[in-house]
């Protein structure tokens, strides 16, 4: 992150520099644009949205990974504005109950990630994780940079041959996102003894999984 903040610096300050010599501002405007895409796609690498039923152990799960800097509970690719908890749960509001993950390449890849997620979740079941039913308990794959999805397919291929059934796991960009309120970040680490989906030994299990790159 330290480096796409220099990067951020680098960048904005030829951006200065050619608004300030360009009379036309077209040079100047695509310039900008390109600059954007560049920010975009340096900030992008290193984040990944994970559904899998139940978001509270979800999150606790990967916090437990080395190399996870940071994660945040919400909702995902739903059709309305602002959703709350209870909207999301009770109507039909499109959106899956997602942890944000932001991750450093260096210290963890996504190969990993991808790995742990799976021991999570049934990629079998239709809008079913443990005892949670409904849509918003779909298992999914969000995406924000381009260089992912190749891993991701890869992922989805290989999980595909350990199931007589077909695996349902959606996998698209991440179109919209709305933070949980509040009292859902977190949760099972203010309320230990909070429902979770997740075997407790997964949490073991995750970590330990990245010791090797101590």
């Amino acid at each position: 992150m330290k480096t796409a903040k220099i990067l951020l610096a680098i960048l904005l300050s030829i951006s200065s520099i050619i608004s300030c010599t360009n009379s036309s501002g077209k040079q100047a405007s695509k310039e900008k644009k390109d600059i954007e895409e560049i920010i975009l796609e340096t900030d992008s690498s290193s984040v990944i949205y994970f559904a899998g039923g139940c978001f509270w152990g979800t999150e606790h799960f990967f916090k437990q990974v080395k190399g996870v800097t940071a994660t945040e509970v919400g909702f995902a690719n739903g059709h309305t504005v602002n959703p709350t908890y209870k909207e999301v749960v009770h109507t039909k509001t499109g959106y899956a109950e997602t942890v944000k993950v932001i991750y450093n390449p260096k210290q963890v890849d996504l190969n990993l990630l991808l790995n742990l997620y799976f021991l999570t979740i049934d990629p079998t079941s239709v809008n079913k994780q443990g005892n949670d039913i409904g849509d918003q308990y779909r298992t999914g794959i969000y995406y924000t940079s381009s260089k992912q999805l190749p891993l991701i397919n890869a992922r989805i291929a290989e999980e595909a041959k350990r199931h007589s059934q077909r695996v349902v796991v959606e996998v698209t960009p991440l179109k919209k996102y709305y933070k949980a309120e509040d009292y859902h970040q977190d949760y099972l680490e203010t309320n230990p003894g909070g429902y979770c989906h997740i075997n407790p030994e997964l949490f073991k299990i995750a970590k330990g999984a990245n010791n090797k790159n101590q």
